[in-house]
């Protein structure tokens, strides 16, 4: 017997015209390139996580629902392509349909749209798609523009919904987005709907732009998801970071994607698989990428155990783990920065006889004088505090003593330099000369 057929629900369209498609084919010849402009980091949705009654009832999730989520691009073109995930589900996620829109007032975290600005958008020329476990889809070319900076509003419609619980999803969004019942997929507005501050099934946008446009991947923990900034402030400190770069004409085509999740570990799989565990995904199959920015470790050193020998073998790991991120984005011809990792004095981290603190420093150590990254960005020296360099400056402490607010992450963003992204796409990282 034959393999049974995925369903693709919703009806066929009509392709984009042949001249479309022609401009795109000359574009993608002569001078532009598909780049990401956003990233989310794909979960398996926790338990607190999962959207609420009426829209998870047992094992079937967002079923006869409609999803409206607002992200923030980072670069701008004329051609959009939207990028979903079933990374984490086991089984079928069957989208009905889907459309971009802009959000009104062109605000982040809104439920209404610009009236008249929907446009549905494709996949192999329909409307709908089944995306089987484990796999993401891409979607046809949109002629969508975005400019660079703004907000995009991404509505799903699900008329079965996903027959499991095991839902793909970004829980740290801090940018709400609308449920609500039967398809609305092109409605102006939502009222009514129910608002959770998570991302389902987003995981990508992508933006034909010209060929001299390229994405730095940021690979971090729950200080560069932003836990401690503004739900639908967009200040994180990547956020912030996009401001300088856009300020600055040489660096202003540099996509920054935010690949990270609270509780993300460097070595071993926490709130998500691990760094070494997602580079491929979240990192080398991203279109564009030819700068990584790795901040992460400080997960590691916490859970690790309180001795002075645990500290040296977390150590040890945490270094080797660092060498093999580098090697495999060498192979790839992208350069890799280290930031260092910022202090958690007086946290639940903060052990007793200081064995986690002595961790943090010689990481820190080696990040600045190894020669192991192509570059070193300071983020312990920019948020520590002064007279106590273990701890966070009470400027930037969220009262954890391991978060930052905003405006500790405007000074994380400070202390990247913007040097580091207006290097000619040419230059090779260290490991390929």
């Amino acid at each position: 017997m034959g393999a049974r057929a995925l369903p693709y629900p919703g009806r066929r369209t009509r392709p984009a015209g042949r001249g479309a498609a022609d401009v795109l084919s000359r574009r993608r010849g002569r001078d532009a390139h598909w780049v990401h402009t956003w990233t989310a980091m794909p979960q398996r949705t926790e338990p607190a996580d999962l959207p609420p009654a009426p829209y998870t009832r047992g094992d079937i999730v967002l079923d006869n629902s409609t999803l409206r989520q607002t992200v923030r691009v980072s670069v701008g073109g004329r051609y959009t392509r939207i990028r979903l995930s079933n990374a984490f589900g086991d089984a079928v996620l069957p989208v009905t349909a889907v459309s971009v829109a802009r959000p009104v007032d062109g605000r982040a975290g809104v439920s209404a749209i610009v009236p008249g600005s929907a446009r549905a958008v494709t996949f192999g020329g329909r409307r709908g798609i089944g995306i089987p476990q484990g796999a993401q889809a891409v979607s046809d070319p949109l002629d969508f523009g975005v400019g660079p900076g703004t907000n995009l509003t991404v509505t799903l419609h699900l008329a079965d919904g996903q027959a499991s619980s095991a839902l793909t999803s970004h829980p740290g969004s801090r940018t709400t987005s609308y449920l609500t019942t039967g398809d609305r997929l092109d409605d102006s507005d939502l009222p009514g709907a129910t608002a959770v501050d998570h991302w389902y099934f987003l995981s990508g946008v992508e933006v034909l732009s010209r060929s001299t446009t390229t994405a730095t991947v940021l690979l971090g923990d729950s200080l560069t998801d932003g836990r401690g900034s503004t739900t639908n402030g967009n200040d994180r400190w990547p956020d912030q970071l996009l401001e300088r770069l856009r300020a600055r004409p040489a660096a202003s085509g540099v996509a920054l994607l935010n690949q990270a999740a609270g509780g993300n570990r460097v070595l071993r799989d926490g709130l998500g698989p691990s760094a070494l565990a997602r580079l491929d995904r979240d990192v080398l199959a991203q279109s564009g990428v030819s700068r990584l920015l790795v901040f992460e470790g400080v997960n590691d050193i916490g859970t690790a155990g309180t001795s002075d020998a645990a500290a040296q073998h977390i150590t040890a790991e945490l270094l080797g783990a660092y060498r093999q991120i580098v090697t495999r984005a060498h192979a790839q011809g992208i350069r890799v920065y280290g930031a260092t990792l910022t202090p958690f004095g007086g946290n639940g981290y903060d052990d007793p006889a200081g064995h986690h603190e002595s961790a943090r420093r010689a990481v820190n150590e080696w990040i600045r004088t190894s020669g192991g990254f192509d570059a070193v960005v300071d983020f312990d020296r920019a948020v520590r505090d002064p007279r106590i360099p273990c701890r966070l400056s009470p400027a930037y402490d969220t009262g954890d003593h391991l978060h930052l607010n905003p405006a500790g992450y405007r000074a994380l963003a400070a202390a990247v330099p913007t040097r580091l992204f207006t290097q000619a796409r040419g230059d090779r990282p260290r490991g390929r000369r």
